[in-house]
């Protein structure tokens, strides 16, 4: 499985990328910013999309918009990451088409895992 992370924090994208393709054993992409993480998903067709709810310029539900209104994107599964965890705004993203919201700090052990739940559930 091929996944897309989209974080502005180089710090989660090296921790998540490394949880996911080593204790995951999945294929990682990384971008950096939400126009990156879209031009990526376009090109690279990813199995699903790990999006970082607060990025500068690009915040996750403009990119999230963004990736459904194009053709390529539109069908691909996005799992948010977000420290931000209300209830409102979850069933919100939900509405938006997000496959489901996972919290920062996540643990490493586990973010294959609970992504592959999230996915068949």
């Amino acid at each position: 499985m091929r996944v897309l992370i989209i974080d502005d924090e180089e710090d989660t994208r090296a921790i998540a990328s490394m949880s996911l393709s080593i204790l995951g054993g999945l294929e990682v992409i990384e971008a950096d910013n939400g126009q990156d993480g879209i031009n990526k998903a376009a090109a690279e067709q990813p199995d699903v999309i790990l999006l970082d709810m607060m990025m500068p310029l690009m915040d996750g539900p403009s990119t999230l918009e963004r990736l459904r209104s194009h053709e390529r994107t539109r069908g691909i599964p996005v799992i948010f990451l977000t420290a931000k965890v209300m209830t409102t705004e979850m069933e919100r993203l939900k509405r938006m088409g997000a496959k489901g919201i996972l919290t920062k700090p996540f643990d490493p052990t586990v973010l294959a895992n609970q992504m592959k739940a999230i996915l068949e559930g």
